[in-house]
């Protein structure tokens, strides 16, 4: 066994604004605790840490959109989250909240040994000013076009959409986001942190040191910020909700969000260390310790440029071996979105699925968003549980614990003579933990859980070709023997499935009667033809390392329990019931935004009548070359047949048009369009869904060319 090391695994704090969701769950949470159980369960010196982020903007926004304070907020969702942590099974050593003293302590201090080594910045800039609200607008209280992609719902810090980390001056048409109003420029002073100070130190250490190691995704996106030039971040902010600045000047402001959050892994590692009565120092300051973040991408900048600067410049504290950073989790084909309710809330799953948090938790998994964006949908978690987790796992055991218990009363049978089948099974179970742990040691989640899997399989095929129904017709020892191989096999299974499964291996350690005692120093059966020894001193608590290298997991003479279920098949009807719950989302969502255009204003009769709008149809069409969204159609107005460019083309195919009735304002002045010329307007609508749809008459007698009036 490799010699323990001691490691620090944080997971990004979430904001205490609203439920933990599956987006959440998949992109951090489940990935973090499955390194965190399998660190443990080979050995190692594990604290993995979380907490709730109860300073950022949004939750002041909630707060005033509820009429209620913040602190009401934050203790409200600390609660929600914390237990829906707890009843996932993400093994948090401790979770803790920035609000709590301990933290308030230790962020005050950062801030104030940087201050004293002079390391920030101190200057009067112009920033966003709300005069109705009477209020700089920081971060998310400030909306805008992204000046880098163009989306036009980017917040002041960041854009959601590509991601780029922003200043609320950075915005394009920026708006208040609470009073709707234009902004104005207004002084006041803040701290920076001068990042540009820290490029030598950020190339060295991630771009030449860590190129091959981290995720293309995370190293892309820090190689892209670093050449782009690092300019100073304000790491204080104008607002009366966070963490006050505790330095001459710093009256009425607080630490910026992104320099107070991180600083909460290290508060929680304090507060952690004091409960057990130990020294929290070596977690951070040791170069023994291998600190690891598991983040969204959305959060990499923090974790991988100003993080490590802010720890580079305190001086004392080590810098992350690794951000694994995952990339965005889909709902049925659209973005997670809490505002717009489309997500699957962890309470919620839980009330209708309830003591199914392991199908989740394994659908999540097997979906994850590695490496690119994925799509959570329904019909998928119901194939993966019955497909896989029903039909593979679930089978193998049920028909080993249902058969040792109708052949043997429940007592492992001894062994005889093993066949080279029994001999080649019994050691690519062996092979199972190195493969599991490369896969897991290299962040490669979905391949791990794959692997065991595959040895699930593996135990299905072996009971498939050997048949003990059948054997035990007509050679009894023989049937003893498979038995015990399968056996074998389920105790592996118990163990191997415990970071990705943790109920599910629970249930099946009880089932196996694989009790959770400490791992005694027997002598190992040297080889596989000595198990037909009476050896009653094998350990029943199968550890990670003891399937590589035990002959025996559980030994012939040991009494499992009665056969139980693991996993249930998930009917149609279920998952039918919640494609509803999203659909209902979705239309209460659209009612809610639907909006009327105001009316423009007053036009005289002359003007009305200068627009001569005739009927027409379409009776060619082809899609303009290089352009997406452009259609060339040739369209019959009754009076000539012209050409339009119209920009429907990612509505419809060309092929569906042909032949369709329009409504053409044929008097428009002819426009050039990518060389071609326009000579008219077909007349569109929107739906609330966002569809284009046609204004044309449906009546047949009515003639091309007719005017409409």
């Amino acid at each position: 066994m490799n010699k323990p090391k001691r490691y620090t695994i944080t997971s990004a704090l979430p904001y205490t604004n609203g439920p933990i969701h599956i987006g959440h769950l998949a992109g951090v949470y489940v990935p973090a605790d499955i390194y965190a159980r399998y660190l443990r369960l080979t050995g190692n010196d594990v604290v993995f840490i979380g907490g709730s982020d109860e300073h950022g903007v949004p939750i002041t926004i909630k707060a005033k959109n509820e009429g209620v304070s913040p602190q009401d907020v934050v203790d409200k969702y600390h609660a929600i989250i914390k237990k829906s942590f707890e009843e996932f099974g993400i093994s948090f050593d401790n979770y803790s909240r920035t609000s709590a003293k301990v933290h308030h302590e230790t962020a005050s201090g950062f801030f104030k040994t940087l201050y004293d080594k002079g390391c920030f910045v101190e200057e009067v800039t112009a920033q966003l000013y709300d005069e109705k609200a009477n209020q700089f607008l920081a971060d998310r209280f400030v909306t805008g076009t992204c000046p880098k992609c163009g989306n036009e719902e980017a917040y002041g810090d960041q854009c959601e959409k590509c991601g780029t980390s922003l200043n609320a001056t950075d915005l394009i048409n920026p708006k208040s986001a609470l009073t709707g109003n234009v902004p104005t420029l207004k002084k006041t002073k803040h701290w920076f942190l001068p990042l540009e100070k820290y490029e030598d130190f950020l190339k060295e250490w991630i771009l030449e040191g860590h190129k091959k190691d981290w995720k293309p995704n995370v190293y892309g996106q820090v190689k892209s910020w670093i050449d782009d030039g690092l300019r100073p971040r304000a790491v204080t902010r104008d607002l009366d909700w966070g963490i006050p600045v505790p330095v001459p000047g710093g009256e009425g402001k607080v630490l910026y969000v992104w320099f107070d959050a991180p600083i909460g892994y290290i508060s929680s590692t304090k507060e952690w260390a004091e409960k057990k009565g130990i020294d929290w120092e070596p977690y951070w300051k040791s170069d023994d310790t291998k600190l690891v973040h598991f983040i969204g991408k959305d959060n990499i900048v923090f974790h991988c440029i100003i993080f490590p600067a802010m720890l580079k410049a305190e001086g004392s504290y080590i810098l992350p071996e690794n951000v694994p950073a995952n990339e965005f989790l889909n709902l049925e084909g659209n973005k997670l979105s809490t505002s717009k309710n489309w997500a699957v809330w962890l309470p919620e799953y839980l009330k209708d699925f309830p003591g199914q948090q392991d199908v989740l938790r394994y659908a999540l998994t097997a979906n994850a968003p590695e490496t690119k964006d994925n799509d959570f949908t329904w019909k998928d978690f119901q194939a993966r549980n019955n497909n896989e987790l029903v039909a593979i796992f679930g089978n193998f055991i049920n028909r080993v614990v249902v058969l040792t218990q109708k052949y043997y009363n429940g007592i492992v049978p001894e062994p005889h003579e093993f066949s080279v089948i029994d001999e080649e099974t019994l050691a690519a179970v062996k092979a199972y933990p190195e493969v599991i742990s490369s896969s897991i040691e290299r962040y490669r989640f979905r391949e791990a859980q794959q692997e065991l899997m595959n040895l699930a399989r593996l135990g299905n095929k072996y009971l498939a070709d050997e048949e003990p129904w059948k054997v035990i017709k007509v050679d009894e020892a023989r049937t003893q023997t498979i038995m015990f191989v399968a056996l074998q096999i389920a105790s592996a299974l118990a163990t191997l499935s415990e970071p990705f499964l943790p109920f599910t291996s629970e249930k099946l350690k009880n089932i196996l009667g694989l009790h959770h005692n400490e791992e005694r120093s027997d002598t190992l059966i040297p080889s596989i033809e000595k198990i037909t020894q009476k050896n009653k001193s094998c350990n029943e608590a199968v550890s990670w390392e003891s399937i590589s290298t035990k002959n025996i997991l559980i030994s012939a003479g040991h009494k499992i329990g009665a056969p139980e279920l693991l996993f249930s098949k998930i009917e149609d009807e279920t998952i039918q019931f919640q494609l509803n719950k999203l659909e209902a989302s979705k239309k209460a969502n659209e009612a809610a935004n639907k909006t009327m255009e105001p009316q423009k204003e007053t036009i005289a009769f002359d003007d009305f009548t200068k627009l001569d709008m005739r009927v027409g149809t379409i009776i060619e069409a082809e899609k303009m070359p290089k352009a997406k969204k452009l259609l060339v159609l040739k369209v019959d107005t009754g009076i000539d047949i012209r050409t339009i460019v119209s920009g429907i083309a990612e509505s419809f195919t060309p092929e569906e048009v042909i032949g369709k009735r329009v409504t053409v304002l044929v008097n428009l002045a002819p426009r050039e369009l990518r060389g071609v010329e326009s000579q008219g307007m077909i007349l569109m609508t929107e739906t609330a869904e966002g569809k284009l749809v046609f204004i044309n008459p449906d009546d047949p007698k009515v003639a091309n060319g007719l005017p409409i009036s």
